[in-house]
């Protein structure tokens, strides 16, 4: 048994005993309309920018009509093969 009793704001099952919810209770407004206005916040700002894209008009882009592939460049960054497995001697 510990010296000191346990002293919190919920009870034994977890739920919020009486002095919690008289602690609580001067914030209970505040804390909704701070929580109101963050989301009307979040949600005006997710409303505005999918409707600055969806005016977004792409009629000035030209789409070619078949894919191009890049020109071949041998040699080009790190997938260049060592001299042992291409063939080439190395020279000492």
């Amino acid at each position: 048994m510990p010296l000191i009793p346990r002293s919190s704001y919920y009870t034994k099952d977890y739920r919020q005993s009486a002095a919690l919810i008289r602690a609580r209770q001067p914030y209970l407004v505040k804390n909704i309309f701070t929580g109101l206005g963050i989301a009307s916040f979040v949600i005006g700002v997710y409303a505005f920018t999918i409707s600055a894209v969806a005016q977004d008009d792409f009629s000035d882009v030209q789409v070619p009509d078949a894919v191009q592939q890049p020109p071949h460049t041998p040699h080009a960054g790190a997938l260049r093969t060592p001299p042992e497995v291409s063939g080439r001697q190395q020279q000492s």
